[in-house]
């Protein structure tokens, strides 16, 4: 047996000087790793001693309760530096202000000085007639648990996954000193065997602290919670029930005679407790927990009534499209399991853009045309597409090209269209489920459901969104107003001068209040046009060439730089247009290419033909732009990225121009690659009349 208390506790000993080492090189970069070290050290000292003991032949158990005492003393301080952390932002406030941290700071010194001088702790245990050894460690391990729930449950779920390895571990090593003691005190003997397995048991936890390491390897602001912290009591109510059954147990084995199995039990034990702390800890488990249980006690899978209330509350407090789009993410994944997903939005040009991404695990398509199989089968079917039945029977998927979605490492799992009177307005893609699973008829009806409740949510937002656009129309309308009364103002001023010329024509000092006068004019003028962006809308068609038009465009925009370099073969190029406005429109789409060009880059305008086509491109070496800006707000009026200086409808305004004259503007950019307008106008004659 001593061979076996050997190699437990040296396993134990060697364990804690790896974990030592791994936290001696995270000294640097974590305020946590010298006070965890530290209190390593002590569990080291404690098992060592132990190992040291049984290998020299000389181990007596309450000389090593000493040692185990300076080491439950440790790993309290260390947790109460957490939870001081947690509530104060401060590791250390705890100590200096709590009352209940001092007087428990004395306890533990006074049953360290009752297990040293054993003689007193003799004579003590004669006057009160038990041994108060084995209470203090009944107590040390119910206090061990009650402030390893303390720190976890008072930490929200970022500091849950830093902490969450450490109290796994701690809470089962005082699992079992609590197993151990509270035995022992009840039979007034300490259980040898179980309490030479204890090093073995330790060695097992030693790793879980091991990964908290690494993950407390953090600010300490990181641990602060800015909020009350709330006591729980799970663990006292536990410890009670237990100490009633142990009690329990031992007037059943007075009675009648039964025993404790040994080392084989002991570890089935500690292996169970152990699981049930991982059970409560474990998404996935709770998971697979969830789907067991709804399978065998349910008729029916989901409380539907409680799932549309939940949802209908949690949409009432959103109140951006962003913020619905995370949420229909989160909803959506949690409904079925799904570690993440994405959610694609309809634009105004009819495609879907990837407007939203949590924990895809995958190279994703940005956009999705109108045109695709994909958007034709959900419309078409309206069906939650399942990857899993798609691998059983992939016949009913013959409408649709789904190769885009699959691929040896891609994790998706379902597709879910969303409709809003009977219009895809988006789809959302699922990954794995945390516990793989067959989806059926329940599952389908709650994601259309809910598919729908969340469509109308995303409406809700977009009518939120013109509504808004149309007020600030209301308010570019009425800023047309002012500046026609203040073109009126100054018409009226050069009328008054066309009315007295004839008159005063040939007074010197009439020229020169003439003169004035326009140069006012003119000043206000360019006041007006530098507010209003663009001139007055022309009126009417004529065949206009384009190359005379981005010539008068390449001739305005002169001052800028980089300068504008124009590519053509053609001596010729007619369509039918106002030529004004296709100027104005040409130069603006120019002037912005500029902008976003430094001064050594390249801007050109190169016109060329495609059948019955006039093809104008404008492409600049410039900063790009990304493909959900393009996507989502490139073509958006009153959406710029020039602050102040810009109204955000010139590219708006163009579409919208290039479109009512039968034609089309397309974009392709990329993020410091620059960008490139491509613009297709009918030509004047079409060479198929020809």
């Amino acid at each position: 047996m001593e061979n076996f208390i050997f190699y437990s506790y040296l396993s134990a000993t060697l364990a804690y000087c790896a974990v030592i080492f791994l936290a001696l090189r995270h000294i640097k970069k974590s305020p946590y790793a010298l006070f965890l070290a530290i209190t390593l050290v002590v569990s080291a000292v404690w098992s060592g001693y132990i190992t040291w003991s049984a290998f020299t032949g000389r181990l007596v158990i309450a000389d090593a309760l000493p040692f185990e005492t300076a080491r439950n003393g440790a790993w309290f301080g260390f947790i109460t530096a957490i939870i001081s952390q947690q509530q104060f932002g401060n590791l250390f406030k705890l100590f200096s202000e709590s009352g209940l941290v001092k007087y428990v700071l004395l306890w533990f010194l006074a049953a360290w000085l009752l297990e040293c001088i054993q003689q007193l702790g003799y004579l003590i245990n004669l006057l009160v007639g038990t041994d108060l050894r084995l209470i203090n460690h009944v107590l040390a391990a119910a206090l061990g648990l009650i402030l390893v729930e303390q720190c976890y449950r008072n930490a929200n779920r970022e500091q849950r996954w830093m902490i969450k390895f450490l109290c796994l571990g701690l809470g089962a090593m005082f699992i079992v000193d609590f197993f151990i003691y509270s035995k022992s005190l009840l039979f007034s003997k300490l259980d040898s065997s179980l309490w030479n397995s204890r090093g073995l048991l330790n060695a097992a936890v030693t790793p879980l602290i091991a990964i908290s390491v690494a993950r407390l390897n953090l600010n300490p602001d990181s641990l602060h919670t800015p909020r009350k912290v709330v006591f729980h009591t799970t663990v006292l109510v536990g410890t009670g029930l237990y100490l009633l059954l142990m009690s329990l147990a031992g007037f059943y084995i007075r009675d009648f005679g039964g025993n404790w199995g040994q080392l084989a039990q002991i570890i089935f034990i500690f292996l169970a407790l152990l699981l049930l702390i991982i059970l409560f800890a474990s998404g996935k488990i709770r998971a697979l927990a969830k789907v067991y249980f709804n399978k065998h006690f349910f008729h029916y899978r989901y409380d539907y009534r409680e799932e549309w209330l939940k949802l209908s509350k949690s949409i009432a407090q959103l109140n951006s499209i962003d913020s619905i789009s995370g949420f229909t993410i989160n909803t959506l994944s949690d409904l079925v399991d799904s570690s993440g997903g994405g959610l694609w939005l309809k634009n105004q040009q009819g495609e879907f853009y990837l407007a939203k991404d949590k924990n895809l695990g995958f190279q994703a398509p940005k956009i999705v045309g109108e045109n695709d199989s994909l958007i034709e089968f959900l419309t078409k079917k309206q069906w939650v597409i399942d990857f899993i039945e798609y691998q059983n029977t992939p016949d009913m998927y013959d409408e649709v090209d789904l190769s885009p979605w699959l691929s040896d490492d891609n994790p998706v799992w379902l597709i879910i269209p969303l409709f809003q009177q009977n219009e895809l307005t988006a789809f959302a893609v699922l990954t794995q489920a945390r516990v793989p699973r067959q989806m059926n008829w329940e599952d389908h009806d709650l994601l259309k459901t809910a598919g729908m409740q969340l469509a109308n949510a995303l409406a809700l937002s977009h009518t939120s969104d013109e509504l808004a656009r149309s007020r600030q129309f209301e308010a570019y309308n009425r800023l047309s107003a002012y500046i026609v009364h203040d073109l009126k103002n100054l018409v009226a001023q050069i009328s008054l001068i066309v009315k007295n010329a004839p008159k005063h024509k040939h007074n010197p000092e009439f020229i020169d209040d003439t003169i004035d006068t326009l140069e006012n004019v003119v000043h206000k003028m360019q006041h007006l046009v530098d507010q209003f962006k663009k001139g007055q809308l022309d009126s009417g068609q004529a065949k206009i060439n384009l190359l005379a038009v981005i010539g008068d465009v390449a001739r305005q925009q002169a001052g800028n730089k980089p300068p504008i370099q124009i590519i053509t073969r053609l001596e010729a190029c007619e369509i039918y247009g106002e030529q004004h406005k296709l100027t104005a429109i040409l130069g603006h789409l120019a002037q912005n290419a500029q902008e976003a060009t430094d001064d050594d880059g390249e801007v050109k305008i190169e016109l060329t033909q495609d059948d019955d086509y006039a093809v104008i491109k404008i492409i600049d070496t410039g900063v790009g732009m990304d493909e959900k800006f393009i996507a989502e707000r490139l073509f958006k009026p009153f959406d710029t990225t020039k602050g102040n200086a810009g109204m955000g409808i010139g590219v708006y305004e163009a579409r919208d121009y290039i479109v009512k004259h039968h034609g089309d503007i397309s974009v392709i950019s990329k993020p410091d690659a620059g960008s490139t307008f491509t613009i297709r106008l009918p030509l004047a004659v079409k060479k198929t009349d020809t």
